[in-house]
């Protein structure tokens, strides 16, 4: 989790100090209240009244100055902060730190906006004090959060309104059990407050065969690794090791598609073999199962500056041992140094359960 903390600091320095007189900033304050979404029957003790809280997001607009801001119709990028209290001892109150884009549509009336981010718990899993708390089993977590409003700026002076849904994910993916998670799904209404007077003209330079833009087929060799544990409490903390090659095909300025295997080297599986195998001999488990899986995976990449956003589905061809399903899922951001090297920091799950927070370094070739 430091490693977590230590990138998203960086992140948040590289905006904070990247100032620029041609981009023009606005601050907003959204409440929101809601429900906690049941995606698993084992929170069901957790839901209980309707959590509310505060967003505060400062953004900084862009104006096409650079080509993939015209590409994505000039979206603000920015930090957030907020504040939930889910209305419940147990679960306790939230405090997250993030990053974020706004992505604008239908006239620049339709905001979305995704971000990702850490955040705090003031009352996490213990054994002794707190144990009806299987959401959240560290301080520490990731969180990520979206809002989807109307959005009017300037309507009196420089002070706007918007209004419409959020969602909010809280997980420790795996680092330390338990880890059930919690979502949120509210209605949301704010204000935001335009921060400078002057802003400047939107740039349209763009080729007008831009999009046509085509790359030949590239390979990559991706290195992962991470803690994680098994759902079983108290089961340890373990390394896992991931190794990846895959092609890639760019397809236009904004996506390339993948294909690809991975194989994983997953030490928690390991324990949970041996543990299952003598708390559980009805279900025949040996001990003797490997450990390890090889899966194969399709994907896309979005291009959108240094720092994209990567998908992938994968199937397990390899798969000794039975956990949590054959089909999985990644997702995460990548960012490029130079032409061919890149970090990655991705979220590997099988459908809603979270297995492992992945820390990677690839090459493109």
């Amino acid at each position: 989790m430091r490693l977590i903390v230590l990138c998203f600091l960086c992140a948040v320095c590289r905006m904070s100090f990247s100032q620029d007189k041609a981009y023009t900033s606005f601050i907003d304050v959204n409440y929101f209240s809601g429900n906690i979404a049941l995606h698993n029957n084992d929170i069901l003790h957790l839901i209980q009244g309707h959590p509310e809280g505060v967003i505060f997001g400062w953004n900084k607009k862009t104006y096409g100055f650079n080509a993939w801001e015209q590409r994505y119709n000039y979206p603000d990028y920015g930090m957030s902060i907020a504040y939930q209290n889910f209305k419940n001892k147990v679960l306790g109150n939230v405090v997250s730190a993030y990053v974020h884009y706004n992505f604008y549509f239908i006239k620049r009336h339709l905001m979305f906006r995704v971000g990702q981010g850490l955040a705090y718990t003031n009352n996490p899993y213990d054994k002794e004090n707190n144990f009806r708390n299987i959401a959240f089993g560290t301080h520490i977590m990731s969180s990520t959060y979206a809002l989807l409003n109307y959005k009017k700026e300037c309507l009196f002076d420089n002070i706007g309104f918007q209004a419409g849904l959020s969602f909010i994910h809280y997980s420790n993916a795996n680092v330390k059990a338990p880890n059930t998670s919690i979502n949120s799904i509210s209605l949301n209404v704010g204000v935001t407050y335009r921060l400078e007077e002057n802003s400047p003209e939107y740039q349209y330079t763009l080729i007008e065969n831009d999009r046509g833009f085509r790359q030949s087929i590239k390979y990559n060799l991706v290195f992962r690794t991470g803690i994680n544990e098994s759902d079983v409490v108290g089961s340890g903390q373990f390394p896992f090791y991931i190794v990846s090659a895959y092609t890639d095909k760019r397809i236009n300025r904004k996506s390339a598609l993948q294909l690809g295997v991975d194989v994983f080297f997953s030490n928690f599986l390991k324990e949970l073999i041996y543990y299952k195998s003598v708390a559980f001999p009805e279900d025949d488990i040996s001990g003797d199962e490997d450990f390890k899986r090889v899966g194969v995976f399709v994907g896309h990449e979005l291009f959108i500056n240094k720092i994209n956003i990567l998908s992938q589905l994968g199937y397990y061809v390899y798969y000794p041992f039975d956990f949590e399903g054959r089909t999985y899922f990644r997702i995460g951001v990548k960012r490029y140094f130079g032409n061919k090297w890149f970090g990655a920091l991705t979220l590997k799950s099988h459908g809603a359960k979270a297995e492992a927070v992945e820390f990677g370094i690839g090459v493109r070739l």
